[in-house]
């Protein structure tokens, strides 16, 4: 199992979760993807679109400032 970074801190929607879902299909099964990510439609639309992907979010965090962490299980 590994853990793979992803700062989509500047990215704005949809390439946000474009880029997470590319990221995510690189993954073996029970791997972690950390998402770097800004408040507003990332934060809500990343964790809620993983899971109606089929994938486990296991945390959402806040960071500092407008950055937030989403850890996804693949």
């Amino acid at each position: 199992m590994s853990t793979v970074k992803l700062d989509i801190t500047r990215e704005h929607c949809p390439m946000t979760f474009v880029k997470t879902k590319i990221q995510l299909s690189k993954l073996q099964s029970g791997d972690i993807l950390e998402v770097l990510l800004t408040e507003g439609e990332p934060l809500q639309n990343i964790p809620r679109s993983a899971r109606e992907q089929g994938y486990k979010v296991l945390e959402v965090s806040h960071v500092g400032g407008q950055v937030h962490k989403v850890l996804i299980e693949k």
